[in-house]
């Protein structure tokens, strides 16, 4: 399954010739996954209470096309392998054509904040994704 996300180009998201920085795919591919993880119920101020975090691991992110300022666009999100302790998520940066952006290949752990080691993703979350693929 396939989570979709609307992303607005703002003018902060760019640089002076108007074109989207390269560091903020990073930020929109972030918003999209932790919007995911809100409609699927899940509170991340409860899980860090909990001691439980998820910190991005590896991003590998392919430039395509250049986004620009007051662009509507989607972030396309899918969790394309689901092991233990992380996933590995697939994510585009899309027009309404279809047109690719920007494509990342982004490996979440899931940690013990505390002791900032891997743990199990919880249960419940396991679940959510299982059911969404």
């Amino acid at each position: 399954m396939m989570f979709t996300w609307p992303i607005s180009i703002y003018y902060e998201d760019t640089d002076a010739g108007g074109v989207v920085y390269h560091s903020n795919y990073l930020n929109f591919f972030e918003r999209a996954r932790t919007e995911w993880l809100k409609a699927m119920g899940v509170n991340q101020s409860k899980l860090l209470a909990e001691d439980i975090a998820f910190v991005v691991k590896h991003a590998e992110l392919d430039f395509k096309v250049a986004a620009r300022f007051e662009q509507n666009l989607t972030v396309e999100s899918r969790v394309i392998e689901l092991k233990k302790a992380s996933l590995v998520f697939k994510q585009c940066l899309v027009d309404d054509k279809g047109t690719i952006y920007c494509e990342a290949t982004i490996i979440v752990a899931c940690i013990a904040l505390s002791r900032m080691r891997p743990r199990a993703i919880p249960s419940n979350i396991v679940q959510e994704f299982n059911r969404a693929s």
